[in-house]
C-alpha cells in the first residue's frame, strides 16, 4: 500500500509533488453526488426491458396490462418511440452503434437487446411493471461461437488500417534458425465500474439537459444532438463525478431511452442500469484468437513477424479490437505482417476497454517473445532489447522518445532479475513451484484539441472550467496542480470545475489522452491570464476570464511515433496438485512522460497491474450456446481479483518528459495493464515448464497441464 500526505506547496512547485485528491473529502463523506443520486422535482423512473432471445423479431409487446399497473406512466417500444437518426459519423470518427438507437425496429440481433422502457412514478413500480411486461418473439437460429475458421472472418479498419505488411514472410521464416507458430486466446471481459451507468434527462426552457455518468460531456452532447436532430447548443450534459468508466461510459441505450421518455412525458426521467443489464448494454472486450509466427537468427534477431488477431462483433455494428496493433510499435523484422479481423455473431457489440488492443495483443506478443527466448537460449530481456527498433516498424516514423531499455534496466535491478535461474521448474517453497516472468508494455501518447476557461476572481482565487471527466483517475487534482504552476500560485487558490458541456468542447477521458489534452488547454488559458494580471489589470467583481483553444497547437505537432513504455515483472507460486496460482509480487517500471501527481499516478499504474493479474488468472465471461447469453452475468459468476489475490505490487517510473508537450505529459491511464498478464503467464511457465496460451490460467487448466506433463519432482526441471 502506498500512502502520502499533501506537503505544503509553494507557488510554482506543484507539478511533480504528491497531492491527495482535491475532492477526496467529498467522496469519503458522501457529499460527492453521482448521476443516480441527484434529486429532481417530479422525477420519473425508467426500467429497460431486454430481449430473451438471441436472434429474431418482436411479434408483439403486450403493454396494456402493464399500463394499468400502479404508477406506470408509459411503455416505450418500437411501435411508439420517437425516431432517431443514426446516419452520421460521431466525434470519435466512427458511426454510432445502433444498440444505442433503441426501439427503432422489430429486429432482435442479440440476447439482452433493449425492446421496451417502462416508466413509472417510482423505481420499484417501474421494475415490477418491466418484469411483468410480456413480449412475444419470432425466434431464429443464432450463432455465438467465435472460431478461427468462421466463414464471416474479414478485415476491418478501426482507428488503424486492418492489414499491414512488408517483406516476404514465408522466405524469411524458411531462412530463420528459430521459428515459432503459436495461437493464443483471450476471453470475453467486462469493465464492471463500481458505479452503474445512470442518466437523467429533462427539458428546461426548450433545452435538453442530461445528468449522466460519462467519460466526456462533449462526446455525449455530440451524439445526442445528432441522434435527435438537435442544435448542439440546445443540449447540456453534466457529469461531475464518475465512479469508473474504463471505456464503457460513452453513449448507451439508457441515455437515449431517458431522453425519449423525457420528451414524451415532458418531465425528468432517470434510467439506471442494473449490474446484470450492464453485461448486455455497456459493452465489453471481445474475445480474441491470435496467431503469431516469429522467425529469428541464431542470435535472436527477428527476420519475420506475423501477428493476426480475430475478434467477434455484433451483426449491427463492426467493432475491431486491434490486438495486432501492438506489434506495429514494439518489434521490427525484415518481413513484418499484421492483421485485425472480425467475425459477426449474434452477440452485443464490443467496445473500448482499458488498453483496447494493447491488453490482449501484448499478452500474445509478449508470451510469444518469451517462448522465442527459450528456444534461442537467450535471456527474455536481452531478446527484447536486441530487437529494439530505431523507427516505427510500420510507419517508419521516428519515436518521440522510447525509453523501454531504461525501464527494463531499472526494473531488472530492483526485481533481482540477474539472480534468476533460467531453467523452469527448479525453485520450490514447500508445495509451491516458484517462477518469475517479464514483459514489455506500450501505449499510445496522443493529444486532442480542447478548450478551457480560467477566471481570476475578485477575492484572489482562480476558477478553471473545462469539460473534462475525472473517472477516478485523479484528473481534477492534476489539473489543479497544472493551473497552479501556470498561474504561479498555491493549489489552494485554484478551484477546478469539470464535467459540464457548457464549459466548451474538450477531449474525452479515453485513450490515455485526457489529462494531457486538458492540461495543454488549461496551461494556455492560465498563462495568458497570468500575463494580463502581470500588466497590472484590476480585477472587477465579475473577474477576468481567458478562454483557450488548442486546436491549432495540437494540429501543429510533428508526425512521430508517440508512446509510453514500460517493463512488467512478476513472481508466481503454483501448486500443481490443486491448480492454484498465486502472484507473490509484481513490479512495473514505466516511461510515461512527466508525472504530474505521483500519488494518483502510482494508483493508476498499480490499478492497471492488478487488472493484469485479474486478466491472467480470473476474468472470463462464458456464453451459453443454447441461449446465446452469459452463464453468470454478475459479479458472483464473473470473477475479478480481490484483496486476497493481490500481493505486493510496486510501480515506479524513469524520467521521461515529452519535450513537445507544454507540460511534458504522455499518458498513464492504460499502460499499467499492458504486458501485465503476459508477465504472469511467463512466470507460470518458469514455475512449471508448461506454457499457458489461453487466458485465464484457471486451476482446471493448470491441473490438466500437470496431468498431461506429469507433475515434477521437487527440484526437477521440466522439458
Amino acid at each position: 500500500m502506498t500512502t502520502a500526505t499533501t506537503p505544503a506547496t509553494t507557488a510554482g512547485g506543484s507539478v511533480g509533488t504528491a497531492h491527495t485528491r482535491v475532492e477526496g473529502l467529498d467522496k469519503v463523506t458522501g457529499a460527492a453526488r453521482y448521476a443516480g443520486e441527484i434529486p429532481f422535482a417530479e422525477l420519473a423512473h425508467g426500467w429497460l426491458v431486454l430481449s430473451t432471445v438471441a436472434r429474431g423479431r418482436i411479434r408483439s409487446v403486450q403493454d396494456a396490462p402493464v399500463l394499468a399497473m400502479p404508477g406506470v406512466l408509459t411503455v416505450l417500444h418500437h411501435r411508439n418511440a420517437p425516431r432517431v437518426d443514426t446516419d452520421y459519423i460521431g466525434i470519435l470518427g466512427v458511426p454510432p452503434d445502433p444498440t444505442c438507437a433503441v426501439f427503432q425496429h422489430d429486429r432482435v440481433p442479440s440476447l439482452g437487446w433493449p425492446v421496451a422502457l417502462v416508466v413509472a412514478e417510482t423505481s420499484e413500480q417501474a421494475r415490477e411493471a418491466a418484469e411483468s411486461l410480456v413480449v412475444h418473439y419470432e425466434q431464429e437460429p443464432h450463432d455465438v461461437d467465435l472460431t478461427a475458421g468462421h466463414p464471416d472472418v474479414h478485415p476491418v479498419d478501426g482507428h488503424m488500417p486492418a492489414v499491414t505488411g512488408k517483406g516476404d514472410l514465408e522466405a524469411e521464416l524458411a531462412a530463420s534458425a528459430h521459428v515459432l507458430d503459436v495461437e493464443y486466446t483471450t476471453p470475453e471481459e467486462y469493465h464492471n465500474p463500481m458505479e452503474p451507468h445512470a442518466a437523467t434527462a429533462r427539458w428546461e426552457g426548450g433545452r435538453l439537459e442530461v445528468v449522466d455518468s460519462n467519460q466526456g460531456a462533449t462526446w455525449v452532447v455530440g451524439e445526442l444532438a445528432k441522434l435527435f436532430s438537435l442544435d448542439p447548443a440546445s443540449v447540456r450534459v453534466r457529469s461531475e463525478h464518475v465512479g469508473g468508466g474504463f471505456g464503457s461510459k460513452g453513449v448507451r441505450a439508457h441515455q437515449v431511452a431517458a431522453v425519449m421518455a423525457a420528451t414524451v412525458l415532458q418531465r425528468p426521467v432517470r434510467v439506471v442500469l442494473t449490474r446484470r443489464q450492464m453485461f448486455s448494454l455497456a459493452g465489453y472486450r471481445s474475445p480474441t484468437i491470435q496467431r503469431i509466427r516469429l522467425g529469428a537468427d541464431p542470435d535472436g534477431r527477428l527476420r519475420a513477424l506475423e501477428h493476426h488477431s480475430l475478434n467477434q462483433t455484433s451483426t449491427v455494428h463492426e467493432f475491431v479490437e486491434p490486438s495486432a496493433g501492438v506489434a506495429r510499435v514494439m518489434y521490427d523484422a525484415d518481413a513484418h505482417h499484421t492483421a485485425n479481423r472480425v467475425a459477426r455473431l449474434d452477440v452485443p457489440t464490443p467496445t473500448w476497454m482499458r488498453a483496447p488492443g494493447e491488453a490482449p495483443g501484448s499478452f500474445a506478443l509478449e508470451a510469444a517473445l518469451d517462448e522465442l527466448a527459450e528456444r534461442c537460449g537467450i535471456d527474455p530481456i536481452e531478446l527484447r532489447l536486441r530487437n529494439e527498433p530505431a523507427r516505427g516498424p510500420v510507419s517508419g516514423l521516428p519515436f518521440a522518445g522510447r525509453n523501454l531499455r531504461a525501464c527494463f534496466e531499472e526494473g531488472a535491478r530492483r526485481f533481482g532479475w540477474a539472480a534468476r535461474d533460467p531453467r523452469p521448474g527448479v525453485r520450490r517453497d514447500g508445495r509451491w513451484l516458484l517462477g518469475t516472468g517479464t514483459a514489455a508494455a506500450s501505449f499510445g501518447a496522443g493529444a486532442a484539441p480542447s478548450t478551457a476557461v480560467v477566471t481570476a476572481e475578485a477575492d484572489g482565487t482562480f476558477t478553471v472550467r473545462i469539460a473534462a471527466a475525472d473517472i477516478g483517475t485523479g484528473a481534477r487534482t492534476a489539473l489543479t496542480l497544472v493551473a497552479a504552476d501556470a498561474l504561479e500560485v498555491a493549489p489552494e487558490r485554484v478551484r477546478v470545475r469539470i464535467g459540464d458541456s457548457d464549459f466548451g468542447p474538450a477531449m474525452i477521458a479515453g485513450g490515455s489522452m485526457g489529462t494531457r489534452s486538458w492540461s495543454w488547454a488549461v496551461l494556455a488559458a492560465a498563462g495568458e491570464l497570468r500575463e494580463r494580471l502581470a500588466m497590472g489589470a484590476d480585477i472587477p467583481p465579475e473577474g477576468i476570464t481567458v478562454r483557450s483553444d488548442t486546436t491549432a497547437a495540437v494540429g501543429a505537432l510533428t508526425q512521430k511515433e508517440r508512446h509510453s513504455f514500460g517493463a512488467q515483472f512478476a513472481e508466481v507460486a503454483v501448486d500443481v496438485t490443486t491448480g492454484e496460482v498465486r502472484v507473490r509480487r509484481m513490479l512495473g517500471v514505466f516511461a510515461a512522460g512527466r508525472i504530474v501527481n505521483p500519488l494518483t499516478a502510482r494508483n493508476q499504474f498499480v490499478g492497471g497491474m492488478i487488472w493484469g493479474i485479474s486478466m491472467a488468472l480470473h476474468e472470463e465471461a462464458v456464453r451459453d450456446r443454447a441461449s446465446g447469453g452469459h452463464v453468470g452475468a454478475d459479479l458472483a459468476g464473473y470473477h475479478v481479483a480481490t484483496h486476497a489475490d493481490v500481493p505486493l505490487v510496486e510501480a515506479d517510473w524513469v524520467d521521461d518528459p515529452d519535450p513537445e508537450d507544454p507540460v511534458g505529459i504522455k499518458g498513464i491511464g492504460e499502460i499499467g495493464v499492458v504486458g501485465a498478464a503476459a508477465a504472469v503467464a511467463n512466470a507460470v511457465w518458469h514455475a512449471t515448464g508448461v506454457r499457458h496460451r489461453h487466458l485465464p490460467i484457471r486451476p482446471d487448466r493448470v491441473l490438466a497441464a500437470a496431468d498431461a506433463q506429469g507433475a515434477p519432482e521437487a527440484g526437477a526441471p521440466r522439458a
